[in-house]
């Protein structure tokens, strides 16, 4: 057999396609994912859902004078017992041959069995690229009996249970089999080594059937004795534990099926939720086992990676379908994930490592919704919950109201949904804090909620008069704004500005979701007017939303890859918060389940985004259809789950009761909290004004311009925060209150002025 393979370290590496038509994993102490895309095997990931160990395992049929290889041929069909039992099965079928695979990931070892079954005159060759570690680069590839590769602490074995006639390992782009075959029609390569680059591998396999195992462990031979101890052990029992698992597991499911499709999605949305959960570290469950744009790039990151917003959001929808114990799991997971100071990172690896370092509030914010949504109908048996509460909401209440990052990760300021959110967990929190700290996360969220308009309502824009209503929510204002003029910048568009009246999106859709507002409020219904003529988009599967106007995260126009540019397009998951809307607003959200269903993959699987411009059939764009973004999002099963489920009861499920009836007759704050980063310059009549920080100060203050100022101690007002109430008594007939704040012996350069409306 010759040596090492030509054409080191190969061409640069990518992953698959984020297309995919099957997650997989079961349920049982294995530790391996397994993805479908294009028929064949995509991404497995081992030993935790952050950590991808292969682009994708192929097969390419072949004989005398032709060849063809299956996941560019797309002549299959996906089949599963049922849409809860991820046991896929595929079959392809040409002219002349038809091949079926079977993928079953085992339960008791992290090792993948592939069944296979052929008929037609073809032979069958297995092609398997190696990414071990996380990486297309400084794998090694070895070809004899079995199929091996190792990088670091990661290593493969693929063993076929009648054996390999020929192996070969190579670099990719210049001696893999798939060159073999494109250069010469047939597998003529046999190398014994492929080492330290971006390396494939390839098999002959005998006969017309068989099993091929592919098992990973942090040595070779630990690899091995997987891949042969599962091949023993046989397909068939490891099948019957699979199924089984699924099957005691669904069991618990409780879901509406208003049509059949719509039934067998809510059972594949739970199933899709289950399997991003991970095992080595339970209840942390990731927000795609895909990678937008996954062909395009080698990321280390992609969307398999914790993000506790959509973490959150899967555990709510599964305790919806009645898994209580998942949701519960989740819950542990965050209070251990959660930092010293209160809050959780932007997103982090399954085992608790950050990825990115921002802050996004509504992530600080949503692990007290999913605690107290578990209280409503039972407290939680969870150590060190309260302890949880107590320090995100401390968080919350310092670094709030004003996000560091939005929800879609972008940029700074207030905006409706985080807004919402905050307000709702400050307000659930209460049922854990108690004393100063009790009544100041009640009194925040009251300001906080009364002010939404002050921060995000804007009148008399042109978009306003375009659209003929008098005003609307915008996206966001960011800090220091000074209303419709701010400049934003926009991301992924190069630097581009608009003005915050200029931006809007859904964000708004959540103030009558979670209680705040009256879903028929004036303010909600000019801006589903305004949206309606700004971000909807007509496509084949329906009606669908972008994000919000100019958005830079999708391909480009010509179809291209995002690279960090690009053109947003129609998200499904928004047409679930539209229909949340539209329920509580008196419409049956059917249609919006429906549209939905129709942006689905072959699979079902929902993706992040559809393609809503013309098709681009070169590049599998097809208007309504997936686009090359995360697919599935874990995120967009959540919500159409949690639509499905609200048609039902007639509420959202994550609106809470406290909540609801804290604001449902819309009372006025007691008292309004000013500080640095969200001032005021005017207080309504009637109201105690509260001057706070984050540490003690002693507050320098006069009445009406008064040369005889006063000064007052900060004292502590709960949650680590400190402050200078003034009553409400004290500001009668006052008609402006200057102060200044004194830390030690510094006094602020700049004064400050409120003045007193009515006054």
């Amino acid at each position: 057999m010759p040596g090492r393979a030509f054409g080191g370290p190969g061409m640069a590496p990518t992953w698959s396609s984020s297309a995919k038509d099957v997650v997989s994993t079961a349920l049982g102490s294995s530790r391996l994912w397994a993805t479908v895309g294009y028929g064949i095997l995509n991404e497995v990931f081992w030993p935790q859902t952050g950590q991808p160990q292969i682009r994708d395992l192929g097969f390419i049929l072949a004989r005398e004078g032709a060849w063809v290889e299956l996941k560019r041929a797309q002549r299959y069909r996906i089949e599963t017992p049922a849409p809860y039992i991820p046991l896929a099965r595929l079959v392809h079928e040409g002219d002349d041959y038809r091949f079926t695979l079977e993928v079953c990931p085992d339960p008791l070892r992290d090792v993948l069995l592939l069944s296979w079954e052929l008929e037609g005159d073809y032979a069958v060759y297995t092609l398997l690229a190696p990414h071990l570690g996380g990486t297309g680069e400084h794998n090694s590839a070895r070809a004899d009996r079995d199929l091996t590769a190792i990088n670091g602490a990661a290593c493969l074995c693929l063993r076929a249970s009648d054996g390999f006639t020929r192996s070969s390992a190579g670099y990719v782009g210049a001696s893999d089999g798939w060159q073999d075959f494109d250069k010469h029609g047939r597998m003529t390569w046999t190398f014994e080594s492929a080492d330290d680059g971006n390396v494939a591998l390839m098999g002959e396999l005998p006969g017309k059937s068989g099993v091929l195992a592919l098992g990973f462990a942090a040595l070779p031979e630990g690899a091995l004795t997987l891949a042969a101890s599962s091949l023993a052990d046989g397909a068939g029992d490891a099948r019957t534990r699979f199924v089984d698992g699924w099957k005691n597991w669904g069991d618990a499911l409780r879901l509406p099926a208003p049509t059949a499709a719509l039934g067998a999605e809510a059972q594949l949305s739970a199933c899709v939720l289950k399997v991003h959960e991970d095992r080595t570290y339970p209840g942390a469950i990731v927000a795609s086992l895909s990678t937008p744009w996954g062909n395009s790039s080698d990321s280390l990151g992609g969307y398999h990676l914790v993000w506790t917003r959509d973490c959150s959001e899967s555990a709510l929808a599964l305790l919806a379908a009645g898994q209580c114990a998942d949701a519960e799991r989740v819950l542990e997971y965050l209070i251990a994930t959660q930092l010293p100071d209160g809050h959780w990172t932007q997103n982090f690896y399954p085992d608790g490592r950050p990825f990115w370092a921002g802050v996004q509030l509504d992530e600080t914010a949503f692990p007290i919704l999913l605690a107290a949504r578990l209280a409503e109908d039972a407290p939680p048996p969870v150590q060190g919950l309260e302890r949880m509460v107590i320090e995100a909401a401390t968080y919350v209440a310092r670094v709030g109201p004003l996000s560091p990052q939005d929800r879609w990760e972008e940029t700074a300021g207030a905006n409706p949904f985080t807004l919402a959110v905050e307000v709702a967990a400050l307000c659930a929190a209460a049922q854990w804090l108690k004393g100063k700290d009790r009544d100041y996360a009640l009194a925040l969220a009251d300001c906080w909620n009364e002010r939404i308009e002050d921060w995000c309502w804007v009148e008399d824009t042109p978009l306003a008069r375009r659209v003929g209503v008098p005003g609307y929510y915008v996206r966001i204002q960011p800090p220091g704004g000074m209303g419709a003029s701010t400049p934003v910048a926009i991301a992924n568009r190069s630097g581009e500005m608009l003005g915050a009246g200029e931006l809007v999106g859904l964000e708004f859709m959540y103030l009558p979701r979670l209680g705040l507002r009256h879903p028929n409020d004036p303010r909600i219904l000019a801006t589903l007017k305004v949206v309606d003529e700004v971000l909807l988009v007509d496509t084949p599967s329906g009606p669908l939303y972008h994000r919000y106007n100019d958005d830079g995260y999708g391909e480009h126009e010509d179809g291209s890859p995002f690279d960090g540019n690009g053109v947003g397009r129609a998200w499904p998951l928004l047409s679930g918060e539209r229909g949340h809307l539209a329920l509580l607003q008196g419409e049956d959200p059917l249609p919006y389940l429906e549209r939905m269903l129709r942006c689905a993959g072959p699979g079902g699987l929902l993706p992040e985004q559809v393609w809503d411009a013309p098709p681009i059939p070169q590049r599998e764009l097809s208007p309504g259809r997936p686009s090359g973004s995360a697919m599935p999002l874990v995120w967009a099963h959540a919500e159409f789950l949690k639509l499905l489920i609200a048609r039902e009861t007639g509420r959202p499920f994550e609106r809470l009761r406290c909540v609801e009836e804290r604001y449902r007759d819309d009372l006025p704050a007691a008292a309004w909290h000013w500080r640095t980063d969200a001032p005021f310059g005017c207080l309504p009549a009637g109201r105690a004004l509260v001057v706070e920080g984050a540490i003690p100060f002693t507050l320098r203050y006069a009445f009406d311009g008064r040369d005889d100022a006063a000064e007052r101690d900060a004292s502590a007002l709960g949650l680590g925060m400190w402050g200078v109430r003034l009553a409400a008594e004290e500001l009668a007939g006052v008609h402006s209150v200057e102060f200044r704040r004194r830390v030690g012996d510094a006094l602020e350069d700049n004064g400050w002025k409120v003045d007193i409306e009515g006054a």
